[in-house]
């Protein structure tokens, strides 16, 4: 956050024309650029001038990116019942009380000056500082609070998303846990690996450093937000992913979203036209489906309870997009084969509700992907 605000600093500074820096280390984005214009605005050229300018500044950011984050993660489709900040928990006597808590334990000693957590005790490969020599906490103890914090508002599993490069992290969190009384298994922890840019065919090279970066709302104008769901959920989340820009936007059968969401749209012409021509979907007779095609189609519509609880059970959401996508081709095979809408009126009638049933089948679990299934494209 100090670092945030240095930089939000030299942005400040250069617009007015001054000589100025981003510190090593800091922000370098072009982000950083639109928001030291607003900040000149909101808060005044002026705001340079203060003491307390750096404090101004840091919350300011804050506060513009929590909004920025917000906002993109909305048009995404994921909203967070609450957001908590970690300045409350070193501030509001939460922390202290883990630390108590820790104590009461019998789980913490002092060494070199520092105050150490005795994790492996509860499974860690070796021990970890709490509060360092200088008093700075570390992350481990304001983790610990908000995760205590979540615990006694009633939930009973957490599961965290993390990155890969927190994987080591992971014992130490749990460990804390056991010792602040809850048993093994009550936090969850899913590493999200990373995920590689496509443009023509070649990575797109990024780099914090060098203030090269893609923002969330670029993506999600570029592609689409159901192309970026869809595209996100393809392979399991601890697998790394190539997001190809270009295979995203084209509307062709090639795009996987594109291709099952054609599938919905065919099935929703289908069913318009039976309408128009006062023919219904009739379920008293399916005994009447022989076709190979039809008695695929049938099954896979069968197979979704189970891969739901599936794909809950092991956390594998790409379960979904893979059933989705295998259920799209049997359609596309049965309406090459089968006629829906022909001249025998029994067989029409029958077939009409297994295609009834695939759009009610394909429109739930694009649903439960948060991806729309649309009647037209």
């Amino acid at each position: 956050m100090e670092l945030l605000a240095e930089s939000l600093e030299a942005r400040l500074r250069q617009q007015r024309g001054e000589p100025a820096a981003i510190p090593d280390g800091g922000y370098p984005g072009e982000y950083l650029v639109d928001l030291a214009a607003a900040a000149l605005r909101d808060l005044g050229p002026a705001i340079l001038d203060s003491p307390d300018r750096r404090d101004l500044l840091r919350e300011y950011a804050v506060e513009r990116m929590v909004a920025s984050h917000r906002s993109e993660l909305a048009a995404y489709g994921v909203h967070f019942a609450t957001w908590f900040r970690e300045a409350a928990f070193r501030t509001g006597g939460r922390v202290a009380e883990v630390l108590d808590l820790l104590k009461r334990g019998g789980a913490i000693y002092e060494r070199e000056g520092a105050r150490w957590f005795a994790s492996r005790r509860y499974g860690d490969d070796k021990d970890r500082v709490l509060i360092k020599s200088d008093g700075e906490y570390t992350y481990l103890l304001p983790d610990a609070a908000y995760h205590l914090d979540k615990l006694r508002r009633g939930h009973e599993r957490l599961i965290n998303l993390w990155g890969p490069d927190h994987h080591g992290y992971i014992p130490r969190m749990q460990a804390v846990l056991q010792a602040l009384g809850y048993p093994p298994g009550t936090l969850e922890v899913l590493i999200v690996q990373w995920v590689r840019l496509l443009r023509g065919g070649d990575p797109v090279r990024l780099s914090k450093r060098g203030g090269v970066t893609i923002l969330m709302r670029d993506l999600l104008e570029e592609a689409g937000t159901d192309a970026a769901r869809f595209f996100f959920l393809l392979r399991s989340h601890d697998s790394p992913m190539d997001f190809d820009l270009d295979l995203a936007k084209l509307k062709a059968a090639e795009n996987p979203v594109y291709y099952v969401q054609y599938a919905h749209a065919r099935i929703a012409s289908i069913l318009r036209e039976a309408e128009r021509r006062a023919i219904a979907p009739d379920l008293s007779r399916l005994e009447t489906l022989s076709e190979p095609a039809e008695l695929a189609l049938a099954r896979k519509l069968a197979d979704l309870p189970a891969e739901v609880l599936t794909a809950a059970q092991l956390r594998e959401v790409h379960r979904l997009t893979r059933y989705a996508t295998d259920l799209a081709t049997l359609f596309h095979k049965f309406y090459d084969t089968c006629r829906v809408l022909g001249d025998d009126p029994e067989v029409t009638g029958t077939r009409l509700a297994l295609v009834q049933a695939t759009r009610i089948t394909l429109g739930n679990t694009l649903s439960l992907l948060g991806v729309s299934a649309p009647e037209r494209m």
